[in-house]
């Protein structure tokens, strides 16, 4: 639950839609105490290099610049901040966009009050701990959760969007099994997994990572070992 949280956090909220942006202001006003909000990307630019918030929630359809584009503009200066995309569409493209941009989440319309907590708590989470963008895996080899990079006893390993989110979603949960509906909801996201997919996507990433650290516990799912 999100309680005990720091309420200096800043906050910046983008939704063009008032009652939208009204009802998710309402929402986070229970949390934090510094609550910025944009009805558009241009406004939203404005707030984020006067205030540097440490959290921002967008839509990405809002007037006059792409809520993905606004969030590349952010990243070109502050790889740190918390980022919650929120959007109506479940397009593919979109999504493949959204890789490189580090997010948090990347919600679908209608969010519940559940995953909208879960993606806040994962955000504090982040900024408390200060996470490095490096994962090391030992001292030749580590992933940049950041740049979405593999690197193999100092060799650039290429990875496909799909082994990116595979490897990305049990890191982030590196202390637990990240069970199958866990997996297609996050890695494939608009399609249905298939076990003989999820098993040649397993296989692919064993192959890059050439060490034996993906765990599988049967009829459970599967985690990282690091």
């Amino acid at each position: 639950m999100l309680k005990n949280i720091n309420k200096n956090i800043k906050v910046l909220y983008v939704e063009d839609d008032d009652i939208a942006r009204e009802n998710g202001i309402e929402y986070l006003e229970n949390f934090f105490d510094a609550i910025y909000e944009a009805s558009n990307a241009i406004t939203a630019l404005q707030l984020y290099e006067k205030y540097k918030p440490q959290i921002i929630i967008t839509d990405i359809q809002i007037p006059k610049l792409n809520g993905l584009e606004f969030v590349k503009r952010v990243r070109q200066i502050d790889k740190k901040c918390q980022i919650i995309v929120i959007t109506a569409f479940c397009d593919k493209n979109y999504l493949l966009q959204a890789i490189e941009l580090q997010l948090v989440k990347y919600l679908v319309k209608p969010v519940n009050e559940k995953d909208f907590e879960e993606a806040l708590l994962l955000c504090i989470k982040s900024l408390e701990e200060d996470i490095s963008n490096i994962v090391k895996f030992d001292e030749t080899s580590y992933f940049d959760t950041f740049n979405k990079t593999l690197v193999i006893e100092n060799e650039l390993i290429k990875l496909r969007a799909k082994e990116i989110l595979f490897l990305e979603l049990l890191i982030k949960n590196k202390n637990r099994y990240v069970t199958y509906e866990e997996i297609e909801s996050y890695v494939w996201f608009d399609s249905v997994m298939t076990k003989d997919a999820l098993k040649t996507l397993v296989k692919n990433v064993k192959t890059k990572l050439q060490k034996d650290m993906i765990e599988n516990l049967t009829n459970s799912g599967y985690k990282i070992g690091i």
